[in-house]
């Protein structure tokens, strides 16, 4: 029997929940057992352990069974590093075959041309269904070639979002397609840059350019042709850069979706102007202030040109701290005191939890939306 960690996705991307390693012997002691490692070893671990008794990566209980010893975790990411230990024995993650449930068993991993995604797909749909498109965020797509090269699976594990949909709402499509990156894109961007001066790469090749999102509702409207889709029900949203491919995505399928909700969306003086035209429904949501610090200017313009403009259908959310902390997002007393703008910044981007949490009702309202034309 292999060493498997087993996971979900949770609030912070893809997190282990128990694990189960092969075992001759006797039960261990719970507090021979603990997990150690970059994953673990965080402000804000500590900072939740302090102040709540229990924090992400503490074991719940041990237990053998049957030549297996199952460990129960809090749950812990799996983005960093991290090490089980119990007594002298020490495994580190790559010791570890990771089962994801939903992610493993439910996304089809599918290829057309240059396009490789990974779908969801209801069960017993006998009918055309709704379908919801994520557009992940930077970083987390593939490369051509190389390390880190395209594995069509990044998009769905790290971080809440399309895995979690199709749980939540299992008579819907799910498509989650994974971009081109260029190694270089965001060493190159100008994050904090003057307004004027902020691009993000349209180069048809890499990113959610105008060019690679054709190509998705090619195979979108192929769905709907057979049957599969509902034309008057599909929806897009994405975090970040995915955000902005969203709003690029309502210029380039304008015909195809009936609403969208751009997170954090990079706002650039084209998705600005794409943006504050859009005359579908759109909620439009990011934190009170993240790493792109001219952001909120430009989505307030953006939401209230379109108000202004008849589109009543048109929102804009900025969530408060106070509404972060919920979700454990800036929680710890050096960023609720501003000693740490950059964490403070790096936290405040993850807005795409609440929203997809469904905070104000708003997937809610993404999902009784209905093209009518």
């Amino acid at each position: 029997m292999a060493n498997i960690a087993h996971a979900f996705l949770g609030l912070t991307g893809q997190e282990i929940d128990w694990i189960e390693i092969p075992w001759n012997g006797n039960e261990p002691s719970l507090n021979l057992v603990h997990l150690e490692g970059p994953a673990v070893e965080t402000e804000q671990i500590a900072y939740m352990k302090q102040s709540r008794g229990i924090a992400p990566g503490d074991v719940k209980s041990v237990e053998v069974n049957g030549g297996t010893l199952h460990i129960e975790l809090e749950p812990s990411t799996n983005k960093a590093d991290w090490t089980l230990v119990v007594g002298d024995m020490k495994l580190n993650r790559s010791d570890f075959t990771v089962k994801t449930r939903t992610a493993d068993d439910k996304f089809e991993r599918l290829v057309e041309g240059r396009v490789m995604y990974r779908l969801y797909t209801p069960v017993n749909a006998n009918e055309p269904r709704p379908m919801i498109l994520f557009l992940h965020g930077g970083g987390n797509g593939g490369y051509e070639d190389g390390p880190g090269a395209r594995d069509n699976e990044k998009q769905l594990m790290a971080d809440y979002g399309p895995v979690n949909f199709a749980e939540d709402y299992p008579d819907i499509y799910v498509m989650a397609p994974m971009c081109v990156e260029d190694r270089d894109m965001f060493k190159n961007m100008k994050m904090n840059a003057r307004f004027s001066e902020s691009d993000f790469s349209n180069d048809p090749r890499y990113g959610w350019s105008r060019y690679y999102l054709g190509l998705v509702c090619d195979i979108i409207r192929r769905m709907v042709k057979e049957g599969k889709v509902d034309p008057k029900r599909i929806y897009v949203t994405g975090m970040s850069m995915g955000g902005a491919g969203t709003v690029r995505m309502m210029s380039v399928g304008s015909d195809l979706f009936a609403a969208a909700v751009p997170v954090c969306p990079s706002m650039t003086p084209e998705t600005f102007e794409i943006l504050k035209s859009i005359r579908r429904p759109v909620w439009v949501t990011s934190a009170y202030i993240d790493h792109s610090l001219y952001r909120h200017k430009y989505l307030v313009d953006a939401v209230m040109n379109m108000r202004d403009h008849g589109n009543r259908e048109a929102h804009l959310t900025l969530f408060s701290p106070e509404e972060l902390e919920k979700y454990d997002i800036s929680i710890t007393p050096s960023l609720k005191k501003g000693e740490n703008y950059a964490d403070l910044f790096h936290q405040n981007h993850w807005s795409w939890v609440p929203t997809y949490k469904n905070e104000y009702g708003i997937m809610s309202w993404l999902l009784n939306q209905t093209k009518e034309d």
